[in-house]
């Protein structure tokens, strides 16, 4: 959309896409500043945007505080309904598009964890990229809870997810396992796999990049709690706590770098018994209705992701 467009908000008193657009970026920004400057328009035509929406509305969508811009309970239930007109009116432009032989349009991610963002996503967005170089890719990362949170509120067209969830479409992707990771010299690596019960007794590392939500519900679910003595969100961190020797964790393989032996020579990977395995793949509001770049980076996420592996336990 041109700034001239965007500087012709609100002249007259039937709703705009513009308007809509100007909105939702308002909600997911906080703030008419941030919004104006990632749409690259004045700050004054985001407000009289929004002006002209509340006034098309007879409705108060957003309280201006000091600090942010809070969304007000009905603007909230208006903003989803924002965003699925904004994604109907993207999927109608993609359609015609292809329908002249273009792949053109805007896709929106959301990636959770090193498992999505460096496993998945950087061999998909190649392969994706280079059949639709005319489609501009959005990618929004956070924790996995946000992510479905994200494609519930159609903040984005899709998500990678552990799998199964009942609430969206899904196409499973990847399977891996949850290992246990330990100081070389413990006592527990001379065991060829390892419980939850004998990791209970020992200082815990918490990983928080969306994997605490997969471990405590385990231990839980085995009527035990771990000894946390950390709660980490970055995973570099967690494998350097643990390389020094200053506590045991649980991660999912695929989340583990592939050169782990060669930069952490202090970590030895054990499974646990039993086997706890875990499944990672994308998830949609619906699928069947998506965009067709949407529906086309599915096919490609299915194809490129036959080709991922596990680092292994060593």
């Amino acid at each position: 959309m041109s700034k001239n467009s965007w500087a012709a908000t609100g002249e007259n008193n039937a709703m705009t896409f513009t308007q809509l657009e100007i909105f939702v970026m308002v909600a997911e920004m906080r703030g008419f500043t941030s919004a104006a400057l990632r749409l690259g328009i004045s700050q004054s035509a985001v407000s009289h945007a929004i002006k002209s929406l509340e006034n098309e509305l007879d409705a108060q969508l957003v309280e201006r505080e000091q600090a942010a811009v809070a969304v007000t309970e009905l603007g909230q239930r208006l903003l989803l309904r924002a965003r699925e007109i904004l994604g109907l009116a993207e999927a109608m432009r993609q359609d015609a598009a292809v329908a002249r032989g273009l792949h053109q349009g805007l896709l929106r991610i959301g990636s959770f964890g090193p498992t999505s963002s460096l496993k998945l996503l950087p061999a998909i967005l190649t392969a994706f990229r280079a059949r639709y170089p005319g489609v501009e890719v959005q990618i929004d990362e956070g924790p996995d809870a946000a992510v479905l949170q994200w494609v519930a509120d159609r903040r984005v067209d899709v998500g990678f997810a552990v799998l199964p969830d009942d609430r969206f479409d899904t196409v499973p992707l990847v399977e891996d396992q949850l290992v246990a990771l330990l100081p070389r010299d413990h006592p527990l690596t001379q065991k060829r796999a390892v419980t939850l019960a004998e990791l209970s007794e020992q200082p815990f590392i918490m990983p928080e990049a969306g994997c605490s939500a997969l471990i405590e519900p385990l231990f839980a679910n085995a009527g035990l709690a771990p000894q946390v003595r950390y709660r980490m969100s970055q995973m570099v961190t967690v494998l350097h706590l643990v390389d020094n020797a200053d506590g045991i964790t649980v991660l999912p393989e695929l989340a583990l770098p592939h050169a782990l032996a060669q930069t952490h020579q202090g970590i030895a990977l054990r499974p646990l018994r039993p086997a706890v395995r875990r499944r990672v793949g994308l998830v949609f509001r619906n699928l069947g209705r998506a965009a067709p770049a949407v529906q086309a980076f599915a096919e490609i996420a299915r194809t490129v992701a036959k080709g991922v592996t596990t680092p292994g336990t060593a």
